[in-house]
């Protein structure tokens, strides 16, 4: 890309939702489809570009129901027009090529964690043949995968899968830190993940994403070194410790504000998918 780190626009990412907060935890998280929709519209109108989505059941437990993610797509796209939609594939939504039921949708983005590691209670298992069918279905729906990078690891197995063309174009590489016995928040590591994309994959875009109370930390490390940012009531249920967040919209404002203080523009979703090489929708 042409521009310098602190002119490049900002993409912020929400997750609205994810697999584990619940309303007993904080009664912001949106859990049915039309209170994710909505959740997503207010933080679309506060700088968000991308909506990273999970879906739940009627009992508000983890799904990767196709028909679910089908009407929150459509939702989004109703209210939301232009914001890049971006379908989970993890995997305590379901198992097998059951994360994947959702792909034949052609969302703009799809998730893809291109190895295993744990997880605070069990391994968050990504078998090397799930993996490569994930990143076949993704090819054959034109969708863009997010590579999730939980580990130094995953980088490195995304760029040999890249060299290979089962991850096409640009990629794009999210470092995940923070999750308890994943890799924490380290600047030194951090620091060492920018380079090593930038070594494997040359000058391409990057997103990080922090956990807990280390979501905003992470966020100042991304914003201060030209990178993109995430945010959301799925990593992070609180403004600080003693305050749950209000909203997702909360979490993208206090995102912004590190933009103003990086002199950071937050990107609107036709430069977002202009950055990441996606289809122009029209507004």
């Amino acid at each position: 890309m042409s521009e310098t780190p602190n002119t490049t626009p900002c993409i912020i990412c929400v997750a609205i939702t994810g697999s584990v907060p619940t309303q007993a935890d904080n009664p912001a998280v949106p859990v049915t489809i039309s209170e994710q929709v909505e959740s997503t519209h207010a933080a679309f109108e506060a700088g968000a570009s991308i909506a990273h989505c999970h879906v739940r059941d009627d009992a508000g437990k983890p799904t990767s129901d196709p028909e679910r993610f089908a009407r929150l797509k459509e939702g989004i796209e109703k209210h939301c027009p232009g914001m890049i939609t971006q379908l989970s594939t993890g995997g305590r939504s379901g198992a097998g090529n059951e994360r994947g039921g959702m792909l034949p949708l052609r969302p703009d983005m799809a998730s893809l964690s291109v190895g295993s590691n744990n997880f605070p209670t069990r391994v968050y298992e990504n078998p090397p043949d799930l993996v490569n069918w994930l990143a076949e279905e993704m090819i054959k729906y034109d969708v863009k995968p997010e590579i999730e990078a939980f580990d130094l690891s995953h980088i490195f197995h995304a760029a040999l899968m890249h060299k290979r063309g089962q991850i096409k174009d640009v990629p794009y590489v999210q470092f995940v830190m923070g999750v308890k016995n994943a890799m924490p928040a380290d600047r030194e590591v951090f620091d060492f993940y920018v380079a090593t994309v930038k070594r494997l994959f040359g000058d391409v875009p990057w997103c990080a994403a922090g956990v807990g109370p280390k979501q905003i930390v992470v966020n100042e490390w991304a914003i201060a070194a030209g990178g993109h940012a995430r945010t959301g009531l799925e990593d992070n249920i609180r403004l600080d410790r003693d305050t749950l967040a209000p909203s997702n919209a909360a979490l993208v404002q206090r995102t912004v504000a590190m933009c103003e203080k990086y002199e950071r523009p937050v990107a609107t979703w036709q430069e977002a998918r202009r950055i990441l090489g996606l289809r122009d929708v029209g507004a």
